[in-house]
Parts: structure tokens; sequence; C-alpha cells
């Protein structure tokens, strides 16, 4: 198993990243098979869902570091970019976490008023809103800041608050609240 491992850091990088890889990628490594890859990609499934009940049992406002760890556990080695949209109930409480848009290396497409949409079918009171960077940097672009300005707007009148928007890349994280860009 020692030089599975070896093998498996050497071509990832990190335990993360060999998680986060896709099952044919996985079986190119010498000496992990069909088998190896299947288990790997259960343990890693098992890792994701542990994470979203222990931010589905905490109001995920006041958890901030178990929000942070989900969402790099998610997204930080996604090849292409995803925009997700956590949805929120009154007491801060997950609903449900959604992808809204799928794109490529640089871009996802989003549309305000499906998401306003979504949290009205839902009831919920609030939404984070996160998408990754698969360029690895984290710094929102001025396409991010404009279309979340945007998403800010729709819900408004509905008084359904957008709580955070959070940028994923492998270096880290970045809030705008925290950055002052809501």
């Amino acid at each position: 198993m020692k030089p599975i491992a070896k093998a498996l850091q050497a071509k990832f990088g990190s335990l993360s990243a060999i998680l986060a890889a896709p099952g044919e990628e996985l079986v190119k490594v010498p000496g992990v098979g069909e088998t190896v890859a299947a288990y790997l990609k259960a343990i890693a499934e098992l890792h994701s869902r542990a994470g979203r009940e222990e931010i589905k049992s905490k109001e995920v406002i006041s958890s901030w570091s178990a929000l942070v760890a989900y969402v790099r556990r998610e997204l930080q080695h996604e090849k292409r970019e995803q925009f997700r949209v956590m949805f929120l109930d009154r007491k801060n409480q997950l609903i449900t976490d959604e992808i809204m848009g799928r794109g490529t290396v640089d871009h996802a497409p989003v549309y305000p008023r499906e998401i306003a949409r979504r949290a009205l079918e839902l009831q919920a009171s609030s939404l984070i809103l996160v998408h990754n960077h698969p360029s690895g940097d984290p710094k929102p672009s001025r396409a991010d800041i404009e279309i979340t300005r945007e998403i800010i707007d729709v819900p408004g009148p509905f008084d359904i608050t957008v709580h955070d928007h959070l940028v994923v890349g492998t270096s880290g994280v970045v809030s705008f609240r925290t950055s002052g860009l809501i």
C-alpha cells in the first residue's frame, strides 16, 4: 500500500486532490485498479456527506470554519467552474446546496432570476453564494463582483438576504463580506 500511496501523492499532490480526482485518472497510477479507485471515490463521497451533515446540523453563519472547510472540500480541485448557492432558513441552517451553473475553466453562467425563483420555492430566507476558480487563485474578478450585485438586487424585494459570496481556489477561500465587497 505504501508505494501506491506515494505514487498517488506524487501524481496528485495532496490527499484532497486524490479524493477529488476522477476514477479514470486514479486508475492511471501504477497499482491502482478499478477496486482501489472505487474505494477512494467511496471515501471521498463519505467525507463530503459528513461535511454536509456537519454544516446542516448547525447555523451555517455561526460555524464559519465548518462552512469554509466544506466549500473547499467540495470545490477546490474542480477543473471547471461551478456556481453554487447555499439556501438557508430563518435560523441560518442549510436547506440545500445546489449547483446553479457549470461552466468552463474561467466562467460559469448564472442567472439571478433563477436563483431568486429557487429561493422562493424553497422558502429560503437567505443565501450564501459560492463558486470556484479552477486557476487556483480565489481573488474575485470584476465579473464576479458585478454578478454578485445583480444577485443581491433580484431577491431583495422578497426579503431574501445574500449573506456572502465565497470564491474557492486551491490557495484558499475569499469572502466578499470579509473583503468589503458586500
